[in-house]
């Protein structure tokens, strides 16, 4: 049990932590701070120990098949746990954590069907562009919940331009050409950029998706080939 290895095993230990305070009030009676405060500093200290233990393992020569395990499952976790509790607090839609967590699953599956036939898929560049995207969305998110209700409940096909025509969008724009923002602008400009981080997460989820099936197919026929080759000559 290294340090790398140490600080993956932190930020599986605060993912109940983090659902705590967010769904009850302990953070209000014991700290006298807001719940989503505290949240927010815990994920944003969460998510930045995920870069520093991968460069520690690298730095210190201390890359380990326990931590290869353990850091793609923190990861999971940690970014589960926060979006299954934001549709609890109705910050976030259902159907695209629904989207989300479900590429999870199925990518996870076919890695492990791939290892079985001697293929690895690597971790794709959009894959870590869905990961960024969500982790703005949640923090975005947890900031306009923690100075209350969402301006817009609507988050269908039109939410886009249903958004611009709600008052509350107006007014923060203006004041944000003032200088002027109050509590209530902060609310609308979180929701604006966490939701839509949130659609980037949902299109780079089914993109990586298609793309990690993409290259296992490619490959899977590549090693199909070899083998034939081979079985030729042999012959």
């Amino acid at each position: 049990m290294n340090l790398p290895n140490s600080l993956t095993l932190a930020r599986i230990i605060v993912v109940p932590l983090l659902v705590v305070v967010l769904l009850t009030t302990v953070a209000e009676k014991w700290l006298g701070i807001s719940g989503y405060a505290l949240a927010i500093g815990i994920f944003i200290a969460a998510s930045l120990t995920d870069i520093l233990d991968g460069h520690l393992a690298r730095r210190r020569n201390q890359v380990s098949n326990l931590g290869k395990l353990l850091d793609p499952i923190a990861d999971k976790l940690l970014v589960s746990a926060a979006l299954i509790v934001l549709v609890e607090k109705h910050l976030a839609p259902a159907w695209t954590v629904v989207i989300i967590l479900g590429r999870e699953f199925i990518v996870t599956g076919l890695r492990s069907v791939a290892a079985t036939e001697g293929i690895v898929i690597a971790a794709d560049k959009i894959g870590k562009i869905k990961m960024w995207a969500q982790c703005v969305a949640i923090v975005a998110l947890l900031v306009a919940g923690a100075t209350g209700n969402p301006p817009v409940s609507n988050f269908g096909w039109n939410y886009p331009a249903f958004f611009w025509e709600v008052a509350e969008v107006q007014t923060a724009f203006s004041n944000l050409i003032r200088f002027a923002l109050t509590a209530n602008d902060w609310k609308v400009f979180g929701y604006l950029v966490g939701r839509t981080a949130l659609w980037i997460s949902v299109f780079t989820a089914i993109w990586s998706m298609y793309d990690y099936f993409k290259t296992f197919y490619s490959a899977n026929k590549k090693k199909k080939e070899s083998a034939e080759i081979k079985s030729e000559q042999t012959a």
